[in-house]
């Protein structure tokens, strides 16, 4: 297959993938094995494309938050799910922003320095796909219970933002186990029971991380003088198609979530896990 239409797939399939709660680097080791393997810098780089399309969706959120945490009054009314923030209320959830990056960054400095590697077989993948899809309808399950005894709870709590960064770290470590699943669940069971205001935080979180996490490959391969071998045309194909298609997909998951739950999606991982383990040979 020509190298920049495997490129043009690879960013279509992370940016399908990413914000959806069924794994973008488990779909991603998978498409793999038929597209070409890519380098770390490709894998990472094109999951800023799609990180690209949260900033753009919610870019008058993070002006707001920006402005109140600089110390300015400068609220943010306006969001994809309508709501509304007072300037305190934007220096708050930015704080606990910074909380939930912070644990990830910590987390994932010390997952590299143990030296800890993605598998390179699917057996694995599959098996994260099928537990994290029961661990969805559960967590689901549960947050609808507390809602239903609760109320409605759209606030993030300090627990919450640590355990988010904690989630995304362990869904760094389990590819196939999604970040996104497993951020939007995390906040779920830590008492945010609204899945709009659980998924706007797993959505708004993944911005630093993922652009951190960039760079931080950016500056490992300068430093290892190997970013010449770098095929930068896939790389920039493979980039503009995962933010586009990254925008299409939040926008439509963003619309989806306010009438229904996530059983469609949990329904998905655990077909395409199983299919995996039945199709493959043992050890592949």
């Amino acid at each position: 297959m020509n190298d920049l239409l495997a490129a043009l797939l690879l960013g279509i399939i992370e940016g399908i993938t990413e914000f959806l709660p069924i794994s973008s680097t488990g779909h991603l080791l998978i498409a793999e094995r038929w597209l070409g393997h890519r380098s770390d810098l490709f894998n990472i780089a094109i999951q800023a494309g799609a990180i690209l399309a949260v900033v753009l969706i919610y870019w008058k959120r993070l002006w707001g938050m920006l402005s109140a945490f600089a110390g300015h009054d400068a609220p943010a009314p306006y969001d994809p799910l309508g709501v509304t923030a007072t300037p305190a209320q934007s220096r708050d959830y930015a704080f606990k922003l910074l909380v939930a990056f912070a644990v990830t960054a910590v987390g994932g400095l010390l997952v590299k320095k143990l030296g800890w590697e993605l598998p390179d077989t699917v057996r694995p993948i599959a098996w994260a796909l099928i537990i994290g899809a029961f661990w969805m309808v559960i967590a689901e399950q549960l947050a609808a219970r507390r809602a239903a005894r609760d109320g409605e709870r759209t606030a993030i709590s300090w627990t919450t933002a640590i355990l988010v960064g904690v989630a995304q770290v362990v869904a760094g470590v389990f590819p196939g186990t999604s970040r996104s699943a497993a951020t939007i669940f995390v906040a779920l069971l830590a008492g945010t029971t609204s899945r709009a205001a659980a998924t706007e935080f797993a959505f708004v979180v993944g911005i630093p991380t993922m652009f951190a996490a960039t760079a931080y490959e950016l500056a490992a391969m300068l430093a290892g003088g190997g970013i010449g071998h770098e095929d930068w045309s896939a790389l920039g194909v493979a980039f503009v198609a995962s933010a586009i298609t990254a925008f299409v997909a939040v926008k439509w998951l963003l619309h989806y979530i306010q009438s229904h739950r996530f059983t469609a999606f949990a329904v998905y991982r655990l077909a395409l896990g199983i299919a995996l383990l039945l199709w493959l040979p043992a050890g592949s």
